[in-house]
Protein backbone atom coordinates (compact mmCIF):
# COMPACT_ATOMS: atom_id res chain seq x y z
CA UNK A 1 0.00 0.00 0.00
CA UNK A 2 2.97 2.35 0.49
CA UNK A 3 3.52 2.43 -3.28
CA UNK A 4 -0.12 3.09 -4.08
CA UNK A 5 -0.74 6.58 -5.45
CA UNK A 6 -4.45 7.51 -5.68
CA UNK A 7 -3.45 10.62 -7.63
CA UNK A 8 -2.36 8.40 -10.51
CA UNK A 9 -6.00 7.91 -11.44
CA UNK A 10 -8.35 10.61 -12.69
CA UNK A 11 -10.99 11.56 -10.10
CA UNK A 12 -14.70 11.14 -10.73
CA UNK A 13 -17.86 11.53 -8.69
CA UNK A 14 -20.55 9.02 -7.71
CA UNK A 15 -24.21 9.99 -7.55
CA UNK A 16 -27.52 8.27 -6.92
CA UNK A 17 -30.75 8.70 -8.89
CA UNK A 18 -34.17 7.41 -7.85
CA UNK A 19 -37.11 6.34 -10.01
CA UNK A 20 -39.90 6.37 -7.41
CA UNK A 21 -43.30 5.29 -8.74
CA UNK A 22 -46.85 5.12 -7.44
CA UNK A 23 -50.32 4.43 -8.80
CA UNK A 24 -52.76 7.32 -8.43
CA UNK A 25 -55.89 8.23 -10.35
CA UNK A 26 -55.55 4.88 -12.18
CA UNK A 27 -52.29 5.98 -13.79
CA UNK A 28 -48.65 5.22 -13.05
CA UNK A 29 -46.90 8.31 -11.66
CA UNK A 30 -43.22 9.06 -11.06
CA UNK A 31 -41.76 11.38 -8.44
CA UNK A 32 -39.90 14.27 -10.11
CA UNK A 33 -38.05 17.35 -8.89
CA UNK A 34 -37.53 20.63 -10.71
CA UNK A 35 -33.85 21.48 -10.59
CA UNK A 36 -33.03 24.70 -8.77
CA UNK A 37 -29.39 24.86 -9.88
CA UNK A 38 -27.27 24.42 -13.00
CA UNK A 39 -26.84 22.28 -14.95
CA UNK A 40 -30.37 21.95 -16.33
CA UNK A 41 -31.75 24.60 -13.97
CA UNK A 42 -35.54 24.60 -14.20
CA UNK A 43 -35.72 21.17 -15.86
CA UNK A 44 -37.52 18.17 -14.40
CA UNK A 45 -35.31 15.35 -13.12
CA UNK A 46 -35.34 12.27 -10.95
CA UNK A 47 -34.49 12.90 -7.28
CA UNK A 48 -30.85 12.23 -6.43
CA UNK A 49 -27.46 13.71 -5.70
CA UNK A 50 -23.84 13.07 -4.83
CA UNK A 51 -22.71 10.27 -2.54
CA UNK A 52 -20.78 11.64 0.44
CA UNK A 53 -17.30 10.26 1.23
CA UNK A 54 -18.44 8.30 4.29
CA UNK A 55 -21.81 6.91 3.20
CA UNK A 56 -23.03 4.05 1.05
CA UNK A 57 -24.97 4.56 -2.15
CA UNK A 58 -28.18 3.30 -0.54
CA UNK A 59 -27.81 5.65 2.43
CA UNK A 60 -27.21 8.51 0.00
CA UNK A 61 -30.33 7.54 -1.95
CA UNK A 62 -32.53 7.63 1.13
CA UNK A 63 -30.98 10.90 2.34
CA UNK A 64 -31.38 12.62 -1.02
CA UNK A 65 -34.95 11.43 -1.34
CA UNK A 66 -35.85 12.92 2.03
CA UNK A 67 -33.98 16.18 1.37
CA UNK A 68 -35.32 16.82 -2.13
CA UNK A 69 -38.94 15.76 -1.69
CA UNK A 70 -39.81 16.40 1.95
CA UNK A 71 -41.03 12.81 2.39
CA UNK A 72 -41.04 11.88 6.06
CA UNK A 73 -38.06 10.07 7.52
CA UNK A 74 -40.32 7.16 8.44
CA UNK A 75 -41.54 6.85 4.85
CA UNK A 76 -38.00 6.95 3.48
CA UNK A 77 -36.63 4.46 6.02
CA UNK A 78 -39.35 1.88 5.25
CA UNK A 79 -39.22 2.37 1.50
CA UNK A 80 -38.56 -0.73 -0.60
CA UNK A 81 -35.49 0.47 -2.47
CA UNK A 82 -34.02 -1.74 -5.19
CA UNK A 83 -30.83 -1.08 -7.10
CA UNK A 84 -31.62 -0.79 -10.80
CA UNK A 85 -28.25 -0.49 -12.55
CA UNK A 86 -25.17 1.74 -12.88
CA UNK A 87 -24.96 4.48 -15.52
CA UNK A 88 -21.42 5.43 -16.48
CA UNK A 89 -21.37 7.06 -19.92
CA UNK A 90 -18.43 9.51 -19.80
CA UNK A 91 -20.48 12.52 -20.95
CA UNK A 92 -23.70 11.94 -19.03
CA UNK A 93 -23.04 14.97 -16.78
CA UNK A 94 -21.63 18.24 -18.18
CA UNK A 95 -19.87 19.11 -14.91
CA UNK A 96 -17.39 16.25 -14.71
CA UNK A 97 -17.14 12.48 -15.01
CA UNK A 98 -20.05 11.20 -12.91
CA UNK A 99 -21.10 7.59 -12.37
CA UNK A 100 -24.64 7.14 -11.07
CA UNK A 101 -26.12 4.24 -9.15
CA UNK A 102 -29.85 4.22 -9.91
CA UNK A 103 -32.54 2.84 -7.64
CA UNK A 104 -36.23 2.19 -8.14
CA UNK A 105 -38.87 2.30 -5.42
CA UNK A 106 -42.60 1.63 -5.24
CA UNK A 107 -44.94 3.58 -2.99
CA UNK A 108 -48.64 3.67 -2.23
CA UNK A 109 -50.33 6.92 -3.20
CA UNK A 110 -49.05 9.77 -0.99
CA UNK A 111 -49.77 13.50 -0.77
CA UNK A 112 -47.79 15.83 -3.01
CA UNK A 113 -44.18 16.17 -1.79
CA UNK A 114 -42.32 19.45 -1.44
CA UNK A 115 -38.97 20.50 -2.83
CA UNK A 116 -35.80 20.89 -0.81
CA UNK A 117 -32.01 20.84 -1.13
CA UNK A 118 -31.13 21.75 -4.71
CA UNK A 119 -34.68 20.93 -5.88
CA UNK A 120 -36.95 23.95 -6.34
CA UNK A 121 -40.11 21.85 -6.48
CA UNK A 122 -41.19 18.21 -6.28
CA UNK A 123 -44.36 16.52 -7.51
CA UNK A 124 -45.92 13.30 -8.75
CA UNK A 125 -46.22 13.33 -12.53
CA UNK A 126 -47.90 10.80 -14.85
CA UNK A 127 -45.16 8.64 -16.30
CA UNK A 128 -46.57 9.03 -19.80
CA UNK A 129 -45.93 12.79 -19.70
CA UNK A 130 -42.69 12.83 -17.69
CA UNK A 131 -40.30 13.31 -20.63
CA UNK A 132 -38.01 15.12 -21.38
CA UNK A 133 -35.88 14.94 -18.23
CA UNK A 134 -32.44 16.29 -17.36
CA UNK A 135 -29.22 14.29 -17.81
CA UNK A 136 -29.93 10.69 -18.91
CA UNK A 137 -32.94 10.37 -16.62
CA UNK A 138 -35.31 9.46 -19.47
CA UNK A 139 -33.22 6.33 -19.99
CA UNK A 140 -33.16 5.55 -16.27
CA UNK A 141 -36.93 5.96 -16.02
CA UNK A 142 -37.52 3.72 -19.05
CA UNK A 143 -35.31 1.03 -17.51
CA UNK A 144 -37.15 1.35 -14.20
CA UNK A 145 -40.54 0.97 -15.88
CA UNK A 146 -39.36 -2.17 -17.67
CA UNK A 147 -37.99 -3.60 -14.42
CA UNK A 148 -41.19 -2.90 -12.48
CA UNK A 149 -43.38 -4.50 -15.14
CA UNK A 150 -41.22 -7.63 -15.16
CA UNK A 151 -40.96 -7.96 -11.38
CA UNK A 152 -44.72 -7.81 -10.96
CA UNK A 153 -44.83 -11.14 -12.79
CA UNK A 154 -42.72 -13.15 -10.38
CA UNK A 155 -42.56 -11.19 -7.09
CA UNK A 156 -45.07 -9.76 -4.63
CA UNK A 157 -43.97 -6.15 -5.18
CA UNK A 158 -47.40 -5.12 -6.48
CA UNK A 159 -48.52 -4.86 -2.85
CA UNK A 160 -45.96 -2.04 -2.38
CA UNK A 161 -48.23 0.16 -4.52
CA UNK A 162 -51.16 -0.53 -2.16
CA UNK A 163 -51.96 0.89 1.27
CA UNK A 164 -51.31 -1.40 4.27
CA UNK A 165 -54.82 -2.83 3.88
CA UNK A 166 -56.38 -3.21 0.46
CA UNK A 167 -58.99 -5.06 -1.60
CA UNK A 168 -58.21 -7.49 -4.39
CA UNK A 169 -59.77 -4.97 -6.75
CA UNK A 170 -57.18 -2.39 -5.71
CA UNK A 171 -54.39 -4.91 -6.20
CA UNK A 172 -55.73 -5.82 -9.64
CA UNK A 173 -55.78 -2.11 -10.53
CA UNK A 174 -52.04 -1.97 -9.87
CA UNK A 175 -51.35 -4.75 -12.37
CA UNK A 176 -53.66 -3.26 -14.97
CA UNK A 177 -52.14 0.21 -14.58
CA UNK A 178 -48.51 -0.90 -14.81
CA UNK A 179 -49.03 -3.46 -17.57
CA UNK A 180 -51.59 -1.46 -19.53
CA UNK A 181 -53.97 -4.43 -19.82
CA UNK A 182 -57.38 -5.44 -18.53
CA UNK A 183 -57.32 -8.62 -16.48
CA UNK A 184 -60.12 -11.11 -15.94
CA UNK A 185 -61.38 -10.49 -12.40
CA UNK A 186 -62.30 -14.07 -11.36
CA UNK A 187 -59.08 -15.47 -12.82
CA UNK A 188 -56.96 -12.81 -11.11
CA UNK A 189 -58.69 -13.40 -7.79
CA UNK A 190 -58.14 -17.16 -8.06
CA UNK A 191 -54.44 -16.77 -8.86
CA UNK A 192 -53.84 -14.36 -5.97
CA UNK A 193 -55.70 -16.39 -3.36
CA UNK A 194 -54.13 -19.72 -4.38
CA UNK A 195 -50.56 -18.35 -4.32
CA UNK A 196 -49.11 -19.16 -0.88
CA UNK A 197 -48.10 -16.07 1.11
CA UNK A 198 -49.10 -13.50 -1.53
CA UNK A 199 -51.83 -11.88 0.58
CA UNK A 200 -53.53 -12.64 3.88
CA UNK A 201 -57.05 -11.75 4.93
CA UNK A 202 -57.57 -9.05 7.55
CA UNK A 203 -60.02 -10.11 10.25
CA UNK A 204 -62.96 -7.81 10.87
CA UNK A 205 -65.75 -6.16 8.96
CA UNK A 206 -65.26 -5.99 5.18
CA UNK A 207 -65.25 -2.67 3.36
CA UNK A 208 -67.75 -1.65 0.72
CA UNK A 209 -66.01 -0.35 -2.40
CA UNK A 210 -68.96 1.52 -3.87
CA UNK A 211 -72.00 0.75 -5.95
CA UNK A 212 -74.44 -2.01 -5.08
CA UNK A 213 -71.92 -4.84 -4.93
CA UNK A 214 -71.13 -6.95 -1.92
CA UNK A 215 -68.70 -5.56 0.65
CA UNK A 216 -65.15 -6.33 -0.44
CA UNK A 217 -62.86 -8.38 1.78
CA UNK A 218 -59.74 -6.66 3.08
CA UNK A 219 -56.22 -8.08 2.70
CA UNK A 220 -52.66 -7.18 3.60
CA UNK A 221 -49.35 -8.22 2.06
CA UNK A 222 -48.36 -11.76 2.96
CA UNK A 223 -44.98 -13.11 4.00
CA UNK A 224 -43.91 -14.34 0.56
CA UNK A 225 -41.54 -12.36 -1.65
CA UNK A 226 -41.73 -14.48 -4.81
CA UNK A 227 -44.71 -15.82 -6.74
CA UNK A 228 -44.87 -19.55 -7.48
CA UNK A 229 -46.17 -19.91 -10.11
CA UNK A 230 -45.58 -16.45 -11.60
CA UNK A 231 -48.50 -14.18 -12.49
CA UNK A 232 -47.74 -13.62 -16.16
CA UNK A 233 -48.92 -10.78 -18.34
CA UNK A 234 -51.41 -11.72 -21.06
CA UNK A 235 -49.46 -13.03 -24.05
CA UNK A 236 -48.39 -10.38 -26.51
CA UNK A 237 -48.83 -7.46 -24.08
CA UNK A 238 -45.58 -6.21 -22.62
CA UNK A 239 -44.80 -3.05 -20.67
Amino acid sequence: MQDYDPGAFPPFAVTVDLAVCTVREQRLHVLLVRRGEDPYQGAWALPGGFVRPRESAECAARRELAEETGLSQRTVEHLHLEQLRTYSDPDRDPRMRVVSVAYTALLPDLPEPRGGGDAAHAQWMPLASASPLAFDHDRILADAYERIGAKLEYTCLATSFCPPEFTLGELQQVYETVWGVELDRPNFRRKVLTTPGFVEAVEGAPRRTGGRGKPAAIYRAGAASALHPPLLRPEGRQS
